[in-house]
């Protein structure tokens, strides 16, 4: 784990949830100091520097420098003026909700997106491709239908309202339990 010994001395649980953020990140393909540094201002009272960053995690400037880049590309963060500090000041997104349509919409945009391009033009050629044997077209395909199925259940997710989502998700836990249970590795066979 990343060691955090800045000038300033962060409570026992707070330092354990950011070591733990950036563990969750790494585990996920994030830059374990863009997690920290995520972690940290999601748990901040008041937006921070960069300096105040660094000196509180331990970290280098320029690594703060461009992980505030990527957790502002992510939409995770955002610049916050101060009056009469010129330095640039930043806070996290502290609706978890909203972090994680965030997150969602970055891993979409990132990930799947083009995923279903890529499945789709390698249908495409297969189609056209007498080398390509009929097991290796229909994974193909089954592959594409599943991806553009999580797309299309992501887009339909986007357009609920959050009282409702969450009402889903909560409905959702009472709806598994009802479910007769079999070989969890063979689901929906």
């Amino acid at each position: 784990m990343t060691e955090i010994t800045g000038k300033k001395k962060l409570p026992a649980v707070v330092e354990r949830f950011i070591l733990q953020w950036g563990d969750m990140g790494d585990g996920w393909g994030v830059n374990r100091s863009v997690s920290q540094i995520h972690g940290l201002l999601y748990l901040a009272e008041e937006p921070m520097t960069a300096e105040d960053i660094a000196d509180t995690l331990g970290m280098a400037r320029s690594n703060v420098s461009n992980s505030l880049k990527e957790l502002l590309s992510w939409n995770l963060i955002r610049r916050v003026p101060i009056l009469g500090d010129r330095r640039d000041h930043f806070e996290a997104e502290t609706d978890i909700w909203e972090v994680a349509a965030r997150i969602a919409a970055g891993r979409k945009e990132r990930e799947i997106d083009p995923a279903i391009v890529a499945l789709r033009a390698c249908v495409s050629d297969a189609a056209d491709d007498p080398t390509i044997t009929p097991v290796a077209s229909k994974r193909l395909k089954e592959m594409l239908a599943f991806t553009e199925l999580v797309d299309r259940w992501y887009t339909q997710m986007l357009k609920v309202p959050r009282p409702r989502l969450v009402a889903l998700v909560r409905l959702g836990e009472k709806i598994v339990s009802y479910l007769p249970t079999g070989n969890p590795t063979r689901r929906g066979e």
